[in-house]
């Protein structure tokens, strides 16, 4: 693994918007191609392989905290839990997550987090750094079948879920607009008849208690961009948490989307090489540990404590209680420090994208940079 040079594209900013990512440069140089991280195939493998084991354990956690009802240690509220155990006792379907991995080539990838319920940098990991590829690199490989899965997922979703999908979030976010609208595309091709709906337009009928978009249409499947934890905290969350027969993510991800995952992992597979120590109290790590929100996003609240100092990142997050997870920085490569986020659709790993900071918290601040693997080195 290498942070190369690349030169960029004469025309990367309309390649970028012709694959939609309009929102490359909107708050900053979020997309650059000037670097680019050059992998072996026994990496990919390696990197493929992880995610696969962490995938099976991640099902068995959320099999154990539904049987062992240890819902309090993840500070899920009692109204949710009914909910999570019915999607899971009905194996309600999801199409997504991505696991935030620290991996620099020479050691086992470990978890840092997984973004279970909402993730983004979806384009910008399938379709976007592909056509990179394909215009800079050819003859090169990458760690990258995102789309093609994602039409195989949305097809067994619409085989066992047939009918209208309302797709909702923020849409006054750039990014998640655009990562609703690939969605909502490629589960289009799938076969679903699609409809998008801003979260603010969705409404009551009384008279038929159901939700109903704006043309008075009852949602009876919904995709959401949109946290189950807010959803729940809503007003409507009752409503919501009762009535859907279909909601993707599905509702036993808020099991998976909470830091305490980490915790509960390092618990039942105590040593594995793909996970970092991590607990619900942070004795056991001494002055030095990383301090995580439950349930915090885009790198917000976190704490990195080491003996003498403490860099806190700032944010909103905090009240629900923390876990606490061993303190690994990330590698370094030129001074930047990537992270890779390793996508699983359904139940396989599907690819890569990186994202890289010259800080210790990878925030919303961060670059995407694309990737390419050698598919004739194998060392």
């Amino acid at each position: 693994m290498i942070r190369a040079v690349s030169v960029p594209r004469p025309n990367w900013a309309a390649c970028l918007e012709s694959a939609g990512v309009t929102f490359h440069s909107e708050d900053g140089p979020y997309w650059r191609e000037e670097s680019c991280y050059a992998f072996t195939a026994t990496e990919i493998a390696e990197l493929e392989q992880a995610t696969m084991d962490l995938h099976q354990m991640c099902l068995t956690i959320v099999d154990d905290v539904i049987a062992r009802d240890r819902f309090d240690l993840l500070r899920i509220p009692p109204a949710c839990r009914p909910t999570i155990r019915a999607s899971w006792e009905q194996q309600l379907p999801s199409v997504y997550g991505r696991f935030d991995l620290r991996y620099d080539g020479k050691s086992p990838p470990v978890l840092l987090e997984y973004n279970a319920d909402t993730p983004t940098t979806l384009i910008e990991a399938s379709v976007a750094q592909w056509y990179w590829l394909e215009a800079t690199h050819p003859g090169m490989d990458q760690f990258n079948t995102v789309h093609e899965k994602l039409l195989a997922r949305w097809e067994a979703i619409h085989q066992a879920f047939p009918g209208p999908l309302h797709f909702t979030g923020v849409f006054d976010s750039l990014e998640d607009a655009q990562t609703l609208t690939y969605l909502m595309d490629t589960a289009h091709q799938a076969g679903f008849d699609t409809t998008p709906i801003a979260i603010e337009n969705i409404g009551w009928d009384l008279r038929t208690r159901s939700f109903v978009d704006q043309w008075q249409r009852p949602i009876t499947r919904l995709f959401k961009l949109y946290p189950w934890e807010w959803l729940a905290a809503d007003p409507f969350g009752p409503l919501l948490l009762q009535t859907f027969p279909l909601v993707i993510e599905p509702a036993w991800k808020m099991i998976l989307n909470n830091k305490g995952l980490l915790a509960f992992l390092w618990e039942r597979f105590p040593g594995h090489p793909n996970l970092l120590p991590a607990f619900l109290t942070p004795e056991p790590f001494g002055d030095t540990y990383v301090k995580k929100p439950l349930m915090s996003r885009e790198g917000k609240n976190v704490e990195i404590v080491t003996s003498g100092s403490t860099t806190v990142s700032p944010g909103p997050y905090g009240r629900e209680g923390w876990v606490y997870q061993a303190f690994a920085p990330l590698p370094d490569f030129d001074g930047w420090h990537p992270v890779i986020g390793s996508w699983v659709i359904g139940n396989a790993p599907a690819g890569i994208g990186i994202r890289e900071t010259e800080g210790l918290v990878t925030d919303y601040t961060e670059r995407f940079v694309p990737h390419y693997f050698d598919p004739r080195h194998s060392e």
